[in-house]
């Protein structure tokens, strides 16, 4: 997948990391960028085109993937985090965006992205697919079952020559972990790294260290993913 001349859709593109694909899409030589948020107005880049869309809601899904018919390559990155929040509720809202909205918006698009030669799609996931925290505990379960998802699509979209990209990392410096001490991968860091692994034909992208790191720690047991479960024998 070559980003220049491309068509692409960016969801959740008016801030954080979205606005950081944007911008790097754009500046290697992107033909249109749509840029997708709740709020049109909310995106104040000109060089962007604004979509309206609310990944939770099938009928914006559905006018999103008829309005931007030429997209080659979607970039699923919206999402949410109510680490704040926890409860039930919480689950709920973060499985409807994180998993059902990356769905959604998946499916409505793989026709499209096959009518344009088969493109990429890429899903923006986490360390937090691989390994969970009880404070974190269904926000990592969104991500597991998106990670899982992603699997899933690569091997049915392979078919039409979609190239499905999951992309992993631990904190980034955006809103979302902007209560969080401790170091942080900026937005531009990750969206460069993604596309690099995206033009490269990578299946994953390990935006950092921690990242890799966790995903090699899956095959060593329980044990190295969870130092505390040690101390408990």
């Amino acid at each position: 997948m070559k980003i220049s001349g491309s068509t692409v859709l960016v969801t959740g593109a008016n801030r954080g990391l979205g606005a950081a694909f944007a911008r790097a899409l754009l500046d290697r030589g992107a033909r249109t960028v749509y840029a997708g948020a709740r709020n049109p107005d909310t995106v104040t880049d000109r060089e962007l085109t604004p979509v309206a869309l609310d990944i939770t809601d099938p009928a914006s899904v559905a006018a999103a993937a008829a309005r931007c018919a030429d997209v080659d390559l979607l970039i699923n990155n919206a999402g949410v985090s109510l680490s704040s929040s926890p409860g039930p509720d919480a689950a709920r809202a973060e499985m409807e965006t994180n998993y059902f909205g990356t769905l959604s918006m998946s499916r409505a698009f793989a026709p499209v992205l096959a009518h344009n030669g088969g493109g990429a799609l890429v899903n923006v996931l986490s360390v937090l697919s691989f390994v969970t925290f009880p404070q974190l505990s269904t926000y990592a379960a969104s991500k597991a079952a998106a990670w899982s998802l992603t699997n899933a699509l690569r091997v049915e979209l392979a078919e039409q020559g979609t190239q499905v990209v999951g992309v992993h990392a631990g904190y980034i410096d955006t809103d979302m972990a902007a209560g969080v001490e401790g170091p942080k991968t900026s937005a531009a860091e990750v969206a460069g790294r993604t596309l690099d692994g995206l033009e490269a034909g990578a299946y994953e992208v390990f935006a950092d260290d921690l990242s890799r790191e966790t995903k090699a720690a899956l095959s060593g047991g329980l044990e190295l993913l969870y130092p505390a479960l040690v101390t408990r024998r």
